[in-house]
């Protein structure tokens, strides 16, 4: 697409960007001037400057996450650089607030070096409560996301990692309540080793998965193969206890559970070598790994990207609670536990109106926001991570 539709409505919407910055109090006078700015707002400086903790108190510090992205993975569009990345991190701010309550300011930075993005994020963090890292290609993001946490004392979350596997969990315990199995029982396949994926594995082993294999574009990984990355190699070392090899098929023929997390699409006579009673998390979008019409055919519980099929896996049921629950506690970073705790608010949203087609709640439900952000703060402060 080289120019706007005029007749396509979404360019209209987006007109003129979609968040602006206001202010939260009125000055009408001299006496709030002096307030609100000079002489009055030297006393706050001199007090932040000998007391940063009091930033959370007297500045948006508190309550304001930053966006980061260099544009090299968004959406399935891939590597389309900063500018183009920016309706989508001003969309990400948008939902932060409308869903979480928190501002966010979307950054988009010129750069794909890994050096110059963790030095570029170090310098302007102070100013923010969290980090919420977006659509940053495998495998520099696990890398920026891991040293970034250990430089900065506030919480770092890349959330195609961890945003997607937290909801993916959450969505499969429902699943696997609904056909009456617990995560235990289950073998899982998962389609893709990027961020999602890896993400998606680690999380599944947290909540104690029966078996799980994750193939890439080669095939499945392996400790048999010798064209691994570090990453792959870790993930190969902790799963396919099997040992299967091969195309992602052999994984699949006999598996309970399909979670796909890339644009591979599996063939109709593959998809049928499910277990009885499969569930299928087909997430790629807007073309899923299996469309649900045919994944429909052989499993019990289906699951998207997209929001004209029941059942849709979306981040934002995840990430405006997490910093919403990690902010209110003031947490120095988001543990596994504190995911874990997301995940599992999410699912208990959905109670009595369990089934097939309703394995998580809808991205509009009042509650979920709420729930994540309560049992987040309750679990960073059982892990320690709470300075308040």
């Amino acid at each position: 697409m080289s120019a706007p539709d005029p007749n396509d409505p979404v360019f209209a919407l987006h007109e003129g960007g979609k968040i602006e910055v206001r202010p939260t109090i009125e000055v009408r006078d001299r006496e709030g001037l002096s307030l609100a700015y000079t002489p009055g707002v030297a006393r706050v400086a001199q007090v932040l400057a000998a007391d940063p903790e009091l930033a959370y108190r007297y500045t948006w510090k508190g309550n304001t996450v930053l966006i980061v992205t260099d544009g090299t993975a968004v959406l399935g569009l891939g590597d389309i650089g900063p500018i183009g990345a920016l309706p989508v991190m001003e969309g990400k701010a948008l939902l932060f607030k409308d869903f979480g309550g928190v501002n966010a300011v979307p950054i988009c930075l010129d750069t794909t070096d890994v050096e110059e993005i963790i030095a570029t994020v170090v310098r302007i963090a102070p100013a923010f409560g969290g980090v919420n890292l977006e659509d940053i290609s495998a495998p520099r993001c696990f890398e920026i996301e891991q040293r970034l946490q250990k430089l900065l004392d506030i919480p770092i979350f890349h959330d195609d990692q961890h945003g997607t596997a937290i909801v993916v969990l959450a969505a499969l315990l429902n699943a696997a309540k609904v056909t009456g199995r617990t995560v235990a029982d289950l073998r899982v396949v998962v389609s893709g080793a990027g961020a999602a994926g890896v993400a998606v594995t680690n999380m599944l082993l947290d909540a104690g998965i029966g078996d799980i294999a994750v193939a890439d574009s080669v095939g499945i990984v392996s400790s048999m193969r010798t064209d691994l990355t570090p990453v792959k190699a870790d993930l190969a070392s902790r799963t396919n206890g099997a040992g299967i090899t091969g195309p992602i098929a052999e994984a699949i023929a006999g598996a309970d559970v399909f979670i796909g997390v890339s644009s591979g699409q599996v063939p109709p006579e593959v998809v049928a070598t499910m277990a009885p009673e499969a569930i299928i998390f087909a997430l790629a979008n807007p073309d899923p790994e299996i469309h649900p019409d045919l994944a429909a055919r052989h499993a019990v519980v289906v699951a998207t990207g997209r929001s004209d099929f029941p059942n849709q896996i979306n981040n934002v049921l995840a990430f405006p609670g997490i910093f919403r629950g990690a902010l209110d506690v003031r947490a120095s970073c988001i543990t596994p536990a504190m995911r874990l705790a997301a995940a599992n608010a999410i699912a208990n949203v959905v109670g009595e109106d369990l089934s097939p087609l309703m394995i998580i709640p809808s991205v509009f439900d009042p509650r979920v926001g709420h729930k994540v952000a309560a049992a987040v703060a309750a679990a960073a402060r059982a892990d320690g991570v709470a300075r308040a």
